[in-house]
């Protein structure tokens, strides 16, 4: 059995990933990811995690530098954030097209300027569709918990994807909660050795990445895409194994909470999601039949899913801790509305977006989004972007 301890959401990250038996890590500090880093280094070099720890000068270095061993076969293991994750875009997007498994944590950040260090999501959401899978936590135990799930899915032979574990910046990198930590028996058992194939292989040269014509790259996005669609399946099955083995699920794709009769229903992503369950379980209080879909995976996107969820409801709102630039609007309302597209009309739906920066996405702002739901429910259409702002 594990043993219950208190940690933050950088320390479960690094926890998480040691657990997993890296073969290398490569990362670079950055706020507010540094504690990550710095919590593996300190696992290496004081003989408690058999590991190559790589000092690195850079984001980009340390992008390169994992890839290079995951090229030849090892698990690999990186952690970052806003600025850094920007540095490391050139060898990041690489890859995911590669096909070269591997996890790298996001400690989310948003993205400067205005010039701030503070939390949103913001960086993680600017790079989603640069090929990888991508992930959100609510807690620090889903943090930790997600670090094994995400080898799994990442090293499955019909993915081969490298997966992102997202989680927001300073809310759960740097706030502790108690953890339900397993054993490391228990995580071998759960999570086999790799047994990577190495694409860098001394005793078979050979080119890695080639200058590719047209016709190649048009089979390769295509088997890119058709394993990201295959990665929605891998995803519930590693959530199943995961729940038979340390009894604890969290719904796969997404997670529906007292959705079942709802007819106005709060869309979140990430640490919100715990405040938008508080303003739910209010709101049933009062009357109101409200629910809420927490979004899990963003990347492969669970449409299919999502609409189904959605299904029979009056109004939904998706609150984005971050923007689309140029639609005056969050981007997970985006991708919602695209989810929905053939029943839209339906709906009563908006976007609402808050806690840019580090402000606070509070209790009373997931009530006020509900309120405007009741309000409207039955005036199908989008309405106006709902802006969470401090008075």
């Amino acid at each position: 059995m594990g043993v219950i301890k208190a940690m933050t959401g950088n320390t479960a990250a690094y926890t998480g990933a040691a657990l997993c038996r890296p073969d290398l890590i490569a990362a670079y500090p950055i706020t507010p990811q540094s504690s990550v880093v710095e919590g593996l280094a300190g696992l290496v070099y004081n003989g408690k995690l058999d590991s190559n720890f790589v000092q690195v000068e850079s984001e980009h270095s340390a992008m390169s530098v994992v890839q290079g061993a995951a090229a030849a076969g090892g698990r690999v293991f990186t952690a970052t954030s806003a600025q850094g994750l920007a540095l490391m875009y050139e060898p990041y997007f690489r890859m995911s097209t590669l096909r070269i498994p591997m996890v790298m944590a996001i400690a989310t950040r948003e993205m400067t300027s205005p010039e701030t260090i503070w939390s949103g999501q913001q960086d993680a959401m600017s790079v989603r569709d640069a090929g990888w899978i991508q992930m959100f936590c609510e807690s620090n135990q889903e943090i930790l918990d997600m670090m094994m799930q995400a080898y799994m899915i990442a090293e499955d032979e019909r993915v081969h994807i490298p997966v992102n574990v997202c989680y927001d910046g300073f809310y759960s990198s740097h706030l502790m909660e108690g953890l339900d930590v397993p054993t490391q028996e228990e995580v071998d058992e759960f999570l086999p050795k790799y047994d990577g194939y190495a694409y860098l292989d001394p005793g078979h040269p050979q080119a890695l990445d080639p200058l590719t014509p047209g016709n190649l790259m048009m089979h390769y996005r295509k088997e890119h895409l058709d394993a990201m669609e295959r990665a929605l399946d891998v995803i519930e099955e590693v959530d199943a194994k995961f729940a038979a083995k340390f009894g604890r699920s969290y719904g796969g794709c997404l997670e529906e909470y007292r959705c079942e009769d709802a007819e106005v229903v709060l869309v979140t992503v990430g640490g919100m999601s715990g405040t938008g369950k508080d303003a739910v379980d209010a709101a049933r209080e009062k009357g109101i039949k409200a629910g809420l879909i927490k979004l899990r995976f963003v990347r492969p996107f669970p449409a299919k899913r999502l609409a189904a969820a959605l299904e029979g409801k009056k109004a939904f709102a998706v609150v984005d801790r971050s923007v689309c630039f140029g639609w005056n609007q969050g981007p997970m309302h985006m991708e919602t509305k695209a989810a929905v597209a053939d029943v839209d009309a339906k709906f009563c739906h908006f976007s609402a977006i808050g806690g840019l920066g580090g402000a606070d996405l509070s209790y009373e702002h997931m009530v006020q989004c509900i309120d405007k739901l009741e309000a409207m429910k039955n005036e199908p259409g989008e309405k106006e972007t709902f802006w969470l702002m401090a008075d």
